[in-house]
């Protein structure tokens, strides 16, 4: 996995913590469904790039 995917992978992973976050804070429950989403879709990205590093070592 390349440095960039790293960081915005986590990047992203972090934004959706931080609605998270604040959709609970101010009892948005989209924007909470969001944050959680963009988190997942983060984690999925990070599994792709973790199996696609396995196959070329």
């Amino acid at each position: 996995m390349g440095a960039d995917d790293k960081i915005s992978n986590a990047s992203e992973k972090a934004t959706g913590k931080l609605k998270e976050g604040a959709g609970k804070a101010t009892d948005d429950e989209n924007l909470e469904a969001e944050g959680r989403g963009d988190q997942t879709k983060a984690n999925a990205k990070q599994a792709g790039e973790k199996i696609k590093d396995a196959f070329k070592s």
